[in-house]
């Protein structure tokens, strides 16, 4: 039997599910083979990287559009390896430009296509839907409105529930104190957290300001800085970027800043329901390239862009986006809450509510195990 198979992942949180994902199919067969693009988890899962997430780290449109030759190169070096290994079933995460992409060269060659974490469609519209439809054979959504929309078009639908739910379930937490000791943070303090995105482009566009405005608020609440730092960036990118120093840098324990920060300066995407199902009050950053947003607000559909509140179906926490995430207006937004404690409460109260919209935990093995049944089919 051919027991090769095609993962996509394009971004950090890709990685993470997509590490998931393989463990539970190597469950199921240690013997089956798997190669794409992924980062460091899914390699060490056992993955063979033929691009690793670091090179395809493009943000919005206009970038993506800059690096139009290193895609194509990338598409025709995939599908090369498809047809050398003979690969008959692909996994797609997320990652729409790209992935939705190749998906229609791998449907040209009879490629059974499974999507693992959709795109939000539910924000673009339906032209995704129709590209959906017509290039993958199963979509597994971890969101459950996203279920009711592909079966209303009549797409090959699974709700599996989301993964963040067993990969907190299953993390191994340091205490306080392990934690604070580990990193000699100030036990007399507590922590604001800054998250400014798991990319570099993010990194540049987003910590400056953010850092600026946390500095302001850890002198006047008694606070310290902690910044989480994606394990695929080079932590000394941070300094280059601020004079500031009064600043902790924390690589691979987010969850665990997660569980003892008292607030967070959070970029928007995957993070934001990351913290919000840690109860973490927070508010939301985002700016991209003026023309990228532009574009952008054009085509979506919904006026929320933190997963949290998109989850939520409410604006819980405040989201500040292109101008508005400057120094001023963060410090300003975030003192409102941090000086109100009904305010930060109702918050906390909100946010607590967020994991009985996620269904139940397990999504992982359940991913594997339809996809593991389209690996047997495609043979």
């Amino acid at each position: 039997m051919n027991k090769n198979l095609l993962i996509i992942a394009g971004e950090t949180s890709g990685d993470l599910h997509g590490a998931s994902l393989i463990r539970e199919l190597k469950k199921l067969d240690m013997d089956i083979s798997i190669t794409g693009i992924g980062g460091n988890k899914m390699k060490t899962e056992g993955m063979e990287l033929i691009y690793h997430l670091n090179q395809m780290s493009f943000l919005g449109l206009i970038e993506i559009l800059r690096h139009i030759p290193f895609v194509k190169k990338v598409q025709a070096e995939l599908i090369k390896e498809v047809k050398k290994r003979n690969i008959r079933t692909a996994v797609l995460i997320d990652y729409p430009g790209f992935n939705l992409s190749i998906a229609q060269k791998l449907k040209k060659l009879g490629i059974k296509i499974i999507y693992f974490i959709s795109p939000q469609v539910w924000a673009w519209g339906a032209g995704r839907i129709k590209k959906i439809k017509r290039l993958i054979d199963k979509m597994l959504v971890i969101l459950p409105f996203e279920e009711e929309l592909f079966r209303k078009n009549k797409i090959n639908v699974e709700f599996i529930g989301h993964p963040l739910l067993e990969q907190i379930e299953n993390y191994k937490f340091l205490t306080r104190e392990e934690l604070f000791d580990k990193f000699n943070l100030d036990k007399k303090k507590e922590i604001l957290l800054l998250l400014p995105g798991s990319r570099i482009q993010e990194v540049k566009k987003i910590f400056p300001d953010s850092i600026c405005a946390a500095d302001k608020l850890a002198k006047e609440f008694n606070l310290q800085v902690s910044v989480a730092c994606s394990e695929d960036i080079d932590e000394k990118i941070f300094y280059g970027l601020t004079s500031l120093s009064d600043f902790k840098i924390i690589k691979g324990y987010t969850y665990d800043l997660y569980r003892q920060s008292k607030f967070g300066i959070i970029k928007s995407g995957t993070s934001t329901l990351e913290a919000g199902l840690f109860g973490l009050p927070m508010l939301i950053v985002y700016s991209t390239h003026p023309l990228t947003y532009y574009i952008g607000r054009k085509v979506v559909k919904i006026d929320r862009i933190g997963l949290v509140n998109i989850v939520a179906e409410e604006m819980i926490v405040p989201e500040l986006l292109q101008q508005e995430a400057n120094p001023e207006k963060i410090y300003e937004t975030a003192k409102s809450i941090l000086s109100d404690n009904l305010k930060y409460e109702t918050i906390k109260n909100k946010l607590s509510s967020l994991k009985n919209r996620l269904g139940s935990s397990g999504a992982s093995k359940r991913a594997a195990e339809t996809v593991y049944s389209y690996l047997v089919k495609a043979n």
